[in-house]
């Protein structure tokens, strides 16, 4: 079996690579990756070692001769996270929609059996307390990056897939220790904060709710999604992935950090406009459907991850969140720098540098 993984070099990514590398061990494993965050290295070892290849492109230049050969292909190519959305919002549908459609058009042709496209529970964006929400709910994105999503499961669901088995994974919020380790998410940031400065600080009122995931248990997920029949679940499918235990409101997150890490102080801003983007999600059907790979990790085990990470690291920044470990900074920091256009592609000179570089001197080359 052939699997690529597109956009490998970001957070998930070298989590994903690895549970692969075990759970396919004959397989081989493709990366394909533009670099934005190749720099961005967080552990000791290149992840990109457990790959057979690492490919540098841009999914919004793909072609279906690309992919021959490949058997499935894991989508986590996009633009990740609300902030950098709004900030890029042009760059945000051509990557995380038009490039994604471009990528399952080619697959199609290609013959590509499975394509899994990591969506996200944020499509479900304000939800009035009640249910959780469940994948037949009507939709609410409030954000460039969860309307994108929506609408590349939407473009899914209507392109000619020539048989390809397709599996939206609406993702819960990402969170846990990785050699890519981004800070701008919500528990990553508060263990950082506690890291850091002994103290959380929550900007909003904290009641907003949210679905946690360890990116390990996204890892076991996507797994599963290569491995699905269409007889189970249908030729198309879009499913919640995460656990009912893991839908928190933030509060309660910030004291379960103090908790974990003795000292911690937590301060909520009580006086703060409440954030809008709250909302449970039911993830029976992902329970019924993929028993065997169900998320296995703790919050608490990923709390002690990711200060056992930071620790190696001899984390000490208070002022981390002006940090290259904050995804919108590093971009901004490239295009400071002339490496990188306000569309999100490289200029020509650092394209030719990267492109043509030996492979182990490829990341050096994006620093």
């Amino acid at each position: 079996m052939h699997i690529l993984i597109t956009g490998n070099m970001g957070y998930v990514g070298p989590v994903v690579v690895r549970h692969l590398r075990c759970a396919f061990p004959n397989a081989r494993l493709t990366g394909l990756d533009l670099g934005l965050f190749a720099h961005n290295l967080t552990g000791t070892v290149l992840p990109e070692t457990l790959l057979d290849q690492q490919r540098f492109g841009d999914v919004r230049d793909i072609r279906s001769a690309d992919l021959d050969g490949v058997d499935a292909i894991v989508h986590l190519a996009a633009i990740s996270n609300d902030p950098i959305g709004n900030h890029f919002e042009a760059a945000t549908e051509e990557i995380n929609y038009r490039g994604s459609v471009r990528v399952a058009e080619a697959a199609a042709e290609a013959g590509v059996k499975h394509f899994v496209f990591a969506s996200s529970c944020s499509v479900y964006g304000f939800a009035e307390e009640g249910r959780p929400r469940r994948e037949d709910d009507p939709v609410n994105p409030l954000t460039a990056y969860a309307k994108s999503k929506i609408a590349t499961e939407d473009a899914l669901r209507q392109i000619d897939r020539r048989g390809m088995t397709v599996t939206s994974l609406r993702f819960s919020t990402a969170c846990g220790m990785s050699d890519r380790l981004r800070l701008d998410l919500v528990v990553n940031d508060f263990v950082a904060s506690a890291v850091a400065a002994g103290e959380i600080t929550i900007l909003s009122d904290g009641t907003p709710w949210r679905p946690l995931i360890d990116v390990k248990d996204m890892a076991r997920a996507i797994e599963w999604a290569i491995r699905r029949s269409p007889t189970h679940g249908g030729s198309c499918l879009a499913l919640n992935v995460g656990a009912a235990q893991w839908n928190y409101q933030v509060r309660q997150l910030a004291e379960a950090i103090a908790n974990a890490l003795p000292g911690t102080r937590v301060s909520i801003n009580k006086d703060a406009q409440p954030d809008r983007r709250s909302y449970k999600v039911n993830f029976s059907l992902f329970s019924e459907l993929a028993p065997e790979h169900q998320p296995v990790v703790t919050l608490n085990q990923s709390i002690r991850e990711l200060h056992g990470g930071l620790t190696a690291l001899d984390f000490r920044d208070r002022n981390f969140r002006s940090s290259q470990l904050i995804r919108l900074k590093a971009l901004d920091r490239q295009i400071a720098e002339g490496r990188l256009d306000h569309s999100l592609r490289w200029r020509s000179d650092t394209w030719r540098n990267i492109s043509q570089a030996e492979p182990s001197a490829r990341t050096a080359a994006l620093v």
